[in-house]
């Protein structure tokens, strides 16, 4: 028979004993933990630590922070191409699978449709073209952005870690593959607040076929406090959902309301270890009664002028929905929001850029639904004197495979072993390419950049450390880039 001393079956007496024993032992600690805070209450040190939080504004948490690094970014704009654009279609000129069409060959690869060893080449749809001094090769697709290559960084050697668009996307906006983690925006909202306190610091623009796989998954703030999700926008007359006013819930009322509840707040900080629910409580409410008197006037497209409303294309049935977007970035960023993130396409299959079957339909759409109006963003953005305060970031979940997914046609599988994402703005050195894929621009081959890598440059533009920006959570101090941490894409840093 087992006679271990915390086996109830061999000695219950002693068992009851010891838990007993081991009960006061474990209450005895908490008792010491009460008459420590009576003496410290006593003393006035909570009183104090609340007084320190208040004028230091961490009671609020989306007072504005000074970055901790000199960052030359001021604010974000991702611009998410949803389903996966083909890189050798757009930006990784590839001339050897041109006369390769049609022809098996050699070449392993991994997507929803498994892992293959061998396919089927699909040359390039489109001819490419060398633009500006830095003789960047474009394809034919994009004949507006091709203008503006002299201030990008194209990264041709991305990879991740899922081919299946679920877990990609949560990867590339949260940096794990599996859920529950904050989003990049939020990170950024966290680490640095906002400086507009009658706007978000992190705004979603969703595309009108629909969110994308995962949905709010991908902007949400996971385990972090929900002021720092992403408050969600949309293209048409009302972009933000619930903006007008109750009945009878004028702007005197809802001031007075937020004045009790902060009268309230200071009353009882005195007595609170942790008051941070409340305090986002309040902040919450203090940036609905704000929105509801300066949203309108931000997002009141009538006050651009025609010339711009027509160079992002708002003119044009393919490109106004996308464009009124841009336009709406733009504004945004004026007004100091943080982080602003654009989806290109939604739902599923040809609704984004998910080119499994009519590759040359899909990609001609699409890329001509954003070509206009991002350039009219880059240009807008640098007139303005905005483009080296502003980061802008443009790519999907990951690439497209070189070969053929099916016996026929010139649809695309998912490719994850090395795609193209590039950058804009915000301190990054334009007219540079970073990396390479192999010569069928099937997976990457020298300065592989995985997704972690292009948040820590992300962050590291902000002027944020990407490996003391933490969180403590699970018992761990949780970190956008892992607890190994990433490095920045360096060479795209001027």
């Amino acid at each position: 028979m087992n006679d271990h001393p915390s086996d109830p079956s061999s000695k219950p007496a002693d068992f009851c004993r010891r838990t007993r024993r081991e009960f006061l032992w474990e209450a005895g600690a908490g008792f010491t933990g009460l008459a420590l805070t009576g003496l410290l209450s006593g003393d006035g040190f909570f009183r104090a630590s609340a007084a320190e939080a208040a004028a230091s504004g961490a009671t609020n948490p989306l007072a504005p922070r000074q970055p901790p690094l000199p960052g030359k970014a001021k604010s974000v704009i991702f611009l998410f191409m949803y389903g996966g654009p083909s890189q050798v279609d757009t930006f990784d000129y590839k001339p050897a699978l041109y006369p390769l069409d049609g022809k098996t060959v050699p070449v392993k690869t991994f997507g929803r449709g498994g892992k293959k060893s061998e396919g089927r080449v699909v040359g390039p749809k489109w001819q490419f073209k060398q633009y500006g001094q830095c003789g960047k090769w474009v394809s034919d697709l994009f004949p507006h952005l091709a203008t503006c290559v002299d201030d990008i960084a194209f990264v041709h050697s991305m990879v991740a870690d899922s081919p299946i668009h679920g877990s990609a996307m949560l990867q590339m906006n949260t940096g794990k593959i599996l859920s529950g983690s904050p989003s990049l925006g939020s990170w950024v909202n966290y680490g640095l607040g906002s400086v507009n306190e009658n706007l978000p610091g992190f705004v979603v623009m969703l595309d009108p076929t629909g969110g994308p796989i995962s949905g709010a998954k991908n902007w949400a703030s996971g385990y972090m406090p929900a002021t720092h999700q992403a408050t969600v926008m949309r293209s048409g007359n009302e972009p933000i959902l619930d903006l007008r006013r109750p009945e009878g819930m004028g702007g005197p009322e809802q001031r007075r309301v937020l004045d009790a509840l902060r009268e309230f707040d200071l009353e009882h900080q005195a007595t609170r270890a942790d008051n941070s629910q409340l305090a986002a409580r309040i902040a919450s409410y203090e940036m609905a009664f704000n929105m509801q008197r300066h949203a309108p006037e931000a997002v009141d497209l009538a006050r651009e002028s025609a010339a711009t409303r027509e160079m992002y294309g708002l003119n044009n049935p393919l490109t106004e929905d996308f464009g009124r977007r841009c336009l709406l970035a733009r504004r945004m960023v004026e007004r100091g929001v943080r982080f602003i993130q654009l989806y290109a396409g939604g739902a599923h299959n040809d609704d984004n850029w998910d080119a499994h079957g009519d590759l040359v339909k899909n990609h001609t759409h699409h890329a001509g639904r954003t070509d206009q109006p991002i350039a009219a963003l880059l240009k807008d953005l640098k007139q303005r004197g905005l483009l080296e305060s502003t980061l802008i970031v443009w790519g999907g979940e990951f690439g497209r495979q070189p070969t053929a997914e099916n016996a026929s046609g010139t649809g695309r599988d998912h490719n994850s072993y090395g795609f193209t994402m590039w950058l804009a703005g915000g301190g990054i050195r334009g007219g540079t390419t970073v990396g390479e894929t192999d010569e069928l621009g099937a997976a990457a081959v020298s300065d592989r950049a995985h997704v972690k890598n292009l948040h820590s440059t992300i962050l590291t533009q902000m002027g944020l450390d990407p490996d003391r920006l933490t969180y403590f959570h699970g018992g761990l101090d949780q970190k956008l880039v892992g607890v190994e941490g990433a490095e920045p894409i360096r060479k795209m840093i001027s």
